[in-house]
């Protein structure tokens, strides 16, 4: 005999409760949507701590206990993923576990035990595997100048993807009920990538000593724009234009004499398409037009989750779940994650993976990069006074979040970059690189922090690159390694010279 449940009030704990089908057996049909979406949903509208649905039917002796049990083994059994991500979820369910023991139930004990979740595969995500270069030639430019605009937006899109892919369901779910990215690492990490490649832009087109050379990064990075656009990559999209966007370089008179009309219109079109005008109306219908794959500004969308969440309440008359709600939000969040499935159409080379990661890794205030702008081409007497502005293309959506990895990491990104480096600039192989080619390659980074104690002159050996890029972190200074306003000043200097 089957068995209807058909309030969307029962529950699990504190009062949830699914539509679902039961046979006489305890087993539930699969085909019911809404089952699916309430249980993954359930966190962002209820607590997941109050066991008195159970206990209540347990004190009326209840064939409602069965049936509770039996719908935990399916949420267990078929849900298991969520648990493996969320281990508070784990938590109350040993807890329920404890209860439902101290009550003498073993058989509704048995139903609900947990311990088969640590047996399941844990790989929701495999990382994406970086594809053999398909150039012949096993050599590759790891220098900024030599670089082609489509390789930096390839592997910019590349690192965007590694890092969007890894935000899972329940993250964008923390996200709704906390309304930020705290104790939300894959998050995180996504934005700092999106802030860091801001700064990134701008503190290359300032490295460079002449307005020309700053015109030429420039350029170059509308070049790379228009390419991120073709990949339809939007988040990476953001953050280059927002970069060219900050007053720090827009107010570069000199630099922008040297940058063609055609450039200027390409950069306006840019910048309108990401503009935040009546709700990034620019982006979503360019947006919604893409097929295939595509990443999204992701800062967008959560704006919108939370506009969601906020507009309708969690509950319906007699404390009915909002069942239209809790859909509404996991179609939001389904439509991203599908996005995660659909793999970048390009390759990707591990050297310039290596190089990037390393330079990407960088975290300036506002007052420092202006101290840079102001550098390169001082105030003028006449000129009012500058203040740091909002740009029209705001890229650093949860400003403040910087990368911050432990020292390991650190020390991990510098070996793989000096690993790289010597494969590809130690032609003898004799563990020595020429001084002249460590200047190019430093140069693709947007920084020059200090001269290295050569062992033979004119070479520079593996341990003094590795002491270079180390030194050279901002990250490392602000682990507090190393004085951040020493190392700034030393820019500075450098810059000057």
């Amino acid at each position: 005999m089957q068995v209807q449940i058909v309030s969307v009030h029962l529950c699990l704990q504190n009062n949830l409760i699914s539509l679902m089908q039961q046979n006489s057996e305890g087993n539930l049909y699969q085909n019911n949507q809404l089952l699916q979406i309430t249980l993954t949903m359930h966190r962002v509208i209820i607590p997941s701590e109050d066991f008195s649905t159970y206990l209540d039917a347990l004190e009326k002796k209840s064939g409602l206990c069965v049936k509770i049990c039996y719908f935990v083994r399916y949420w267990i059994t078929e849900f298991w993923i969520m648990f493996k991500m969320d281990s508070s979820l784990i938590n109350t369910m040993e807890e329920f576990q404890k209860l439902v023991r101290a009550n003498g139930e073993e058989l509704h004990c048995r139903l609900i035990d947990t311990t088969q979740i640590n047996s399941r595969d844990w790989s929701r995500k495999l990382t994406q595997r970086i594809k053999p270069n398909t150039s012949k030639k096993r050599k590759v430019s790891l220098l900024f100048d030599h670089l082609e605009p489509e390789e930096l937006s390839d592997h910019l899109t590349y690192l965007e993807f590694k890092s969007f892919r890894r935000i899972s369901f329940s993250d964008y779910q923390n996200y709704i009920v906390n309304s930020c990215v705290k104790e939300n690492p894959t998050m995180e990490r996504s934005i700092a990538l999106c802030n860091g490649i801001s700064q990134w832009v701008q503190l290359m087109v300032l490295s460079r000593p002449t307005p020309q050379l700053r015109a030429e990064v420039f350029i170059k990075f509308i070049h790379v724009a228009q390419k991120l656009h073709q990949l339809q990559n939007f988040n990476t999209l953001m953050a280059v234009i927002g970069g060219l966007c900050h007053s720090s370089i827009s107010r570069l008179k000199e630099t922008s004499s040297y940058v063609p009309h055609e450039v200027n219109k390409v950069f306006n079109e840019m910048t309108e398409l990401l503009s935040s005008y009546r709700n990034y109306d620019n982006y979503r219908r360019a947006y919604n037009e893409c097929t295939n794959f595509k990443i999204p500004i992701l800062g967008v969308h959560l704006k919108d989750l939370i506009s969601l969440y906020e507009a309708m309440p969690n509950y319906l008359e007699d404390q009915k779940i909002n069942v239209h709600k809790l859909q509404s939000l996991y179609n939001h969040i389904n439509e991203l994650i599908q996005l995660q499935e659909m793999a970048p159409p390009l390759d990707a080379n591990k050297d310039l993976v290596h190089l990037l990661t390393l330079s990407l890794d960088l975290y300036y205030t506002e007052d420092e990069i202006y101290e840079l702008s102001y550098a390169r081409e001082p105030r003028s007497h006449r000129a009012a006074p500058l203040t740091p502005s909002k740009p029209p293309v705001v890229a650093d959506w949860a400003s403040g979040i910087a990368p911050k990895p432990d020292p390991k990491t650190i020390s991990k990104h510098v070996q793989r970059m000096v690993d790289s480096v010597f494969k590809n600039y130690d032609h003898d192989q004799d563990g020595y690189i020429s001084q002249e080619e460590f200047e190019k390659i430093a140069a693709s980074f947007p920084f020059s922090f200090c001269v290295m104690d050569k062992d033979r002159e004119g070479l520079i050996s593996r341990d003094e690159i590795t002491a270079y890029f180390m030194r050279a972190s901002s990250i490392y200074s602000k682990l507090g390694l190393v004085s951040k306003h020493l190392s700034f000043n030393i820019e500075i200097l450098t810059l000057n010279m």
